[in-house]
């Protein structure tokens, strides 16, 4: 049991109201360094739902289950009001108790306290002592009376045992809850735990059993309506009393449990789901290089360089197929090997070699084989993982060097669970999920592309498991859960039944997700957020109303623009935004005006080179140094806005100075056309943007957070940096920071917050973005059901709590840790 101190207790303070007691009680609990004030909130918002008031002037507040993550450490406090405090009519507290816990540890100060409550007395003298340490002594020793043991069976009772579900156990909350229950019937019923008896229509008396969570209660009944009132009292405590706030969204914490004990080899948890099937080992073979001369150093160079243009070249199409299938974000992996391959060190240090008297293919062999083992020596786990990227451009060109692809790895025809010590992005993004039922790879981490590219096809995998998998047989069954992190060899017949009803299970959630796509993302308390769409072509705005999405939160116009000898003309880009209109049958339109530089070229656009692209000239600070892009693209837009509900966006929008002249600019293009108004906004990807969002707010209808490259600015990391790009996560503290300083500036001018990077459509960014008050998420389209059903699983309240713990969080890895109860 926790202990309570003297330092733990206030003596004669006053409050004019409940509120400003529980605030007192709350500061208290924030000195003693038991919470974050934050949760000072909560117990507020508790007292709204429940009132705490326990009897004999003693009231109990306490914080929800949803913000347990502002808990520092679980304690207690009292704060004494002898002029008394009305908690509601005609009760009268004079002793404030409040309670911070983490876990079940304060049931027995609750226990204790409930004690007191039998003795009128004791609770009178507390109410009034000058001296702390009689009110230490009289809340933990329950007044001296000794524990009531549980009274013989009652007449004629029947009984049932049931659980507390797994959590803080019965404390105030629940137990008012089985009180409300019982209270609905005639019999008389009791609840028994761990030598004590209460009465189960009193609250005081149920607290007094110190019952944890998980703990078995024998609920006894006796009378007209026994058989009933258990029956209602088991569904209830089954159903978790009222806690809907411990528990996790719909969807979320769905794992299998195997039946029987049999081997099994842990790794990392890197994609979920579970998979039955026959085990095949990968064993990729290793290009054999022999330092052959050849035709000379220039020679040698000469067909280097023909190799890195037809890897380049196969990378670039690796992209565009993995963008397809699973989207941009994923797709990025081979733009970073595309970064990787153009490093002029790694080149100049090969050439060194060849003019040296060495073949091409030995010395880039034995270039890059140095700079992966450099790479793969790092302490940090993170950077250490990008070896296995500069491994595979390193394999690539030597490929196309030797006219060979004897090391690109043989997958079988029929469905298996692969098992490989790694493989490479690119031969992950081959893998057929027809084919693939599962991954296993002895190395790398969740945070490897080949993690990524499996999360993105939904294949489960586990990664790290250790060389030891790799001695497992092939063709025997196994199971791989790539939820739970791992690979089961030899399972019984009871598993392998267990696990393939528990695909199904899954399965049937995915179709459940997919069958209410339509249906509007209404959190369980009734507020609703809209769920667009990220598109970047005419076809794909079909698609979207297809996937679920309520319109387009973000049209990338570059798309257009991307793949040809020359810009498209205002004509066609007019049919192309009219097509979209047309396809999405009055959903609105979000187009973002052209957003090049930085990672995106034109190589029709004769541009100078920058050192520091992502900060040079890009997005709107390029439209409006090139009106003979921006206007055309500006009555493109105006007029297809006269086909449907079209809104404008300005990217990269840094400046006031920015917002004013890309809007005098389309004023003047409106103005001309003579079209009507459209809602114009901006994007919201720089820091100086959110330090003035509140006067950016002022002249635009509404921001939209571009997540990626907000998080890439703010972290100061390239978001395609080789080696410190997978640190880019949009769930760091600082980005969100970031985004909740964004909405309360739109708040203020009330104007609406979208979000269109990639946080939007991962389901926890999706909880936590709702919890700050973005009112519409814009996603990729296979994002689209799971995220709106996870929506449809949570409260707002919820949502706000878990936003709170994540702002109050230090890193990224502690929000993705953060419990969702």
């Amino acid at each position: 049991m926790i202990q309570l101190t003297a330092a733990d207790v206030r003596l004669g303070a006053r409050a004019r109201d409940k509120e400003e007691a529980i605030r007192a009680a709350g500061g208290v609990l924030v000195e003693r360094g038991y919470i974050a004030p934050g949760y000072v909130d909560s117990m507020l918002g508790r007292e709204a739902q429940a009132n705490t008031y326990l009897g004999s002037g003693i009231a109990i507040p306490h914080g929800m289950g949803a913000d347990r993550g502002l808990i520092l450490r679980t304690g207690v406090c009292v704060v004494q009001f002898p002029d008394g405090v009305e908690w509601s009519p005609g009760r009268t507290v004079k002793l404030v108790v409040g309670i911070a816990a983490r876990s079940d540890e304060h049931l027995g100060v609750l226990a204790a306290l409930t004690d007191v409550l039998d003795d009128p007395g004791v609770a009178a003298r507390l109410a009034v002592t000058r001296d702390p340490a009689e009110i230490v002594a009289g809340l933990t020793r329950g007044g001296g009376g000794a524990p009531a043991e549980a009274a013989e069976t009652l007449a004629g009772a029947v009984h049932v045992d049931v659980a507390l579900p797994p959590g803080p156990g019965l404390h105030a909350r629940p137990a008012t809850w089985l009180v409300d229950v019982a209270s609905g019937f005639a019999s008389e019923i009791r609840v028994r735990h761990g030598g004590r008896e209460a009465n189960a229509r009193a609250l005081a008396s149920l607290l007094r059993l110190g019952a944890p969570g998980g703990a078995t209660l024998r609920i006894l009944a006796a009378g007209p309506d026994a058989e009933a009132a258990l029956a209602a009292l088991r569904e209830a405590v089954e159903g978790g009393l009222g806690e809907e706030e411990a528990h996790e969204p719909a969807g979320r914490g769905l794992a299998w449990t195997p039946v029987s004990e049999g081997r099994a080899v842990d790794g990392v948890a890197a994609s979920p789901g579970v998979a039955v099937g026959p085990l095949f080992q990968l064993r990729a073979t290793r290009i054999e290089v022999e330092d052959v001369p050849g035709d000379g150093p220039e020679a040698e160079l000469r067909r280097l360089a023909a190799a890195a243009e037809a890897a380049r070249e196969q990378l670039g199409t690796l992209f565009e197929e993995v963008r397809e299938r699973s989207g941009r974000g994923e797709a990025m992996i081979f733009r970073a090997h595309q970064a990787l391959l153009a490093d002029e060190e790694l080149h100049a240090e090969v050439a060194a070699r060849v003019r040296a008297g060495h073949g091409a293919a030995w010395a880039w062999q034995q270039t890059v084989g140095r700079r992966v083992a450099e790479v793969a020596g790092v302490e940090d786990e993170r950077l250490a993982a990008r070896a296995a990227d500069l491994h595979d451009v390193g394999q690539r060109v030597l490929g196309a060097l030797l006219g060979t692809r004897r090391g690109a790895p043989r997958f079988p025809d029929e469905p298996v669970v692969l098992v490989a010590d790694d493989l490479a992005p690119s031969d992950t993004a081959r893998l057929d999920p027809r084919r693939i039922l599962g991954l296993c790879t002895a190395s790398g981490g969740p945070t490897s592309h080949t993690a990524i590219i499996a999360r993105s096809l939904a294949i489960p995998a586990v990664v790290g498991a250790g060389p030891a998998v790799l001695e497992a047989a092939g063709g025997a069954a196994c199971i791989l859960d790539g939820t739970g992190g791992r690979l089961y060899l030899e399972p019984s017949a009871a598993d392998l039944e267990s696990a393939r009803g528990f695909q199904a299970e899954l399965s049937g959630r995915r179709d459940r997700e997919l069958g209410t796509r339509y249906q509007p993302a209404l959190l369980t308390d009734g507020h609703r957020v809209e769920v667009a769409a990220n598109i970047g072509t005419a076809a794909e705005a079909a698609a979207a109303v297809e996937a679920g999405a309520e319109g387009v939160g973000l049209m990338r116009t570059e798309f257009l623009f991307l793949g040809r000898d020359a810009a498209p003309t205002e004509d066609e880009q007019f049919a192309a935004y009219t097509e979209m209109t047309r396809a999405l049958g009055g959903l609105p339109l979000i187009i973002r005006t052209l957003d090049i530089g930085g990672d995106k070229v034109l190589p029709y656009l004769a541009m100078p080179h920058e050192d520091n692209p992502f900060l040079g000239v890009r997005g709107i600070r390029l439209c409006l140094r090139r009106p003979e892009l921006f206007v055309p693209q500006l009555r493109a837009i105006y007029r297809a806005a006269a086909t449907g509900p079209v809104r404008i966006m300005f990217p990269m929008v840094a400046t006031l100075e920015d917002l004013r002249a890309a809007r005098e600019a389309a004023e003047a293009v409106r103005a001309e056309l003579g079209a009507a108004p459209v809602e114009i906004g901006i994007m919201i990807e720089v820091p100086s943007a959110v330090l003035i969002a509140d006067a950016l707010a002022r002249e635009v209808d509404f921001f939209s957070v571009g997540t990626n490259d907000l998080t890439q600015y703010v972290l100061a990391i390239d978001r395609m940096h080789p080696t410190l790009g997978a640190q880019v996560d949009g769930l760091h503290p600082a980005v969100l920071r970031m985004i909740d300083m964004t909405v309360r500036a739109a708040d203020g001018a009330g104007k609406w917050v979208g979000v269109c990077g990639g946080v939007a459509g991962d389901p926890l960014g999706a909880l936590i973005l709702t919890g700050l008050g973005v009112a519409e998420l814009s996603m990729d389209l296979p994002s689209i059901a799971p995220v709106k059903a996870e929506l449809r699983g949570c409260s707002l309240a919820r949502a706000r709590a878990l936003a709170r713990r994540a702002l109050a969080c230090a890193t990224a890895d502690e929000v993705r840790a953060l419990p969702l109860a």
